[in-house]
């Protein structure tokens, strides 16, 4: 499990917007005529409720139901986008007897709903209202194709060289009922039930076309939640994102999107798109919480408390390789795992970690079954993921605290334009 980025970018660079004229979603205070704000420090924090002498009057959005994430542009969002508090990953296979004309269809429906949600709106018809005093609350939704997609669809010609699929990996204990997919959609959101709202929307959009595969549930830190913005912290209590490569970096585009033209393992349909490596990597947390703190930094090779290396500094230190200690040992040991996933250790391999945690209950042996929604992206996996996770598959220390369960490879086109859908290159071209 690679560091994952948690550094807020601009609203500009994001495509987040905020979105004050939201119809139908207003947010009406619930704490009746009482006039009182619930749990606000200083202005603007906390819900705004109707005062006692108006009742009905509705208020305005606080800042996290506004901000809206924007449906079309060059990439499609959910990507670059801040990490959402809320977030669901599903695979589906395209139903049998449905090709590239259903498919077509789908992705039109598909396209169509993810634009009206985003926007805070609702479905055109059979809205459930799960979502409807909320608004968008940085809602995305993201599209991609799986290996199978293609031969499906009749566009085996299409497949990019690369969505071949991924090497196995040692650690690997994968669940071919969890993994892979026709189709995968990706949603994040700062609120649950906004999140959950466009997970059913999706999936009944599907109709006889597709049925799901897998579904797996995710969470962050919600933002607020700390005093000012901070790298996430993953459910072994570490922070985790702090190599992430930056939307402000010179060579990032060129990392994480693929060119407008396409490149030699991608065809042109594929600009400016990406590519996600989705893995569901259990922690083995009993494990974990039994070794001391010093013998978990040992194994991460930061400070657990601010993440900056063991070398000194503090999180945005440039960590010291060859740093010994008194005893002549490395300071950061040779296996540990911010030293090893390092891209100047990986020939400068790199690729943008967004993952969510997960918790799926406990097992009646009193074990959690909890961990990472791992989810990375880049314009070549052979180029990004595999170098990377093959390096931490012969001799990452963390490795003997977590157990890769599920993988899939999913190619992510570009954005839409506006009145156009998610693969429309592909499947019209």
């Amino acid at each position: 499990m690679a560091d994952i980025q948690a550094d807020t970018q601009a609203d500009s660079e994001s495509g987040t917007a905020a979105a004050p004229g939201i119809t139908r979603r207003r947010l009406i205070g619930t704490a009746g005529a009482t006039g009182v704000a619930l749990g606000a420090v200083g202005a603007g924090a906390g819900y705004a409720v109707a005062s006692s002498n108006s009742p009905e009057q509705p208020q305005a959005l606080t800042s996290l139901g506004t901000d809206a994430v924007m449906f079309h542009g060059k990439h499609q969002p959910g990507i670059t986008t801040p990490m959402q508090a809320r977030g669901h990953l599903v695979a589906f296979d395209l139903a049998p007897g449905a090709g590239r004309k259903e498919a077509t269809a789908l992705l039109r429906r598909w396209s169509a709903t993810a634009e009206r949600l985003m926007a805070g709106e609702p479905m055109t018809s059979g809205d459930t209202d799960v979502a409807r005093d909320a608004g968008p609350s940085s809602l995305s939704v993201t599209f991609g194709f799986g290996h199978s997609f293609f031969s499906r669809t009749g566009l085996e010609k299409q497949r990019p060289g690369a969505l071949d699929p991924l090497p196995d990996f040692f650690s690997d204990h994968l669940d071919k009922a969890r993994s892979n997919g026709d189709l995968w959609v990706q949603i994040g959101a700062d609120d649950g039930l906004v999140a959950f709202h466009a997970l059913r929307a999706i999936q009944k959009d599907a109709g006889s076309a597709a049925k799901v595969r897998w579904q797996m549930n995710g969470f962050n830190r919600s933002p607020g939640a700390t005093a000012r913005p901070m790298t996430t912290r993953n459910l072994m209590g570490q922070i985790d994102g702090t190599d992430n490569p930056k939307t402000s970096d010179a060579d990032f585009d060129r990392r994480i999107f693929v060119p407008a033209s396409g490149s030699a393992q991608s065809p042109a349909w594929m600009g400016h798109g990406s590519y996600a490596v989705v893995r569901r990597i259990r922690m083995l947390l009993d494990d974990w919480e039994e070794q001391s703190v010093a013998a978990q930094e040992a194994v991460i090779g930061r400070k657990k408390s601010t993440g900056a290396p063991l070398t000194g500094g503090d999180e945005s230190t440039e960590m010291k390789l060859d740093k010994t200690d008194g005893n002549g040992d490395l300071v950061v040991p040779l296996n540990a795992h911010a030293r090893i996933s390092r891209p100047d250790q990986n020939g400068g391999a790199a690729m943008l970690r967004r993952p969510f945690s997960f918790h799926d209950g406990i097992g009646t042996d009193g074990v959690p079954d909890a961990g990472l929604l791992f989810v990375c992206w880049q314009a070549d996996p052979l180029r990004g993921f595999v170098p990377v996770q093959r390096k931490l598959d012969r001799g990452d220390a963390l490795s003997r605290f977590i157990r890769h369960e599920a993988s899939g490879l999913f190619a992510v086109p570009g954005g839409a334009d506006k009145g156009g859908y998610v693969g429309q290159a592909l499947l019209e071209g």
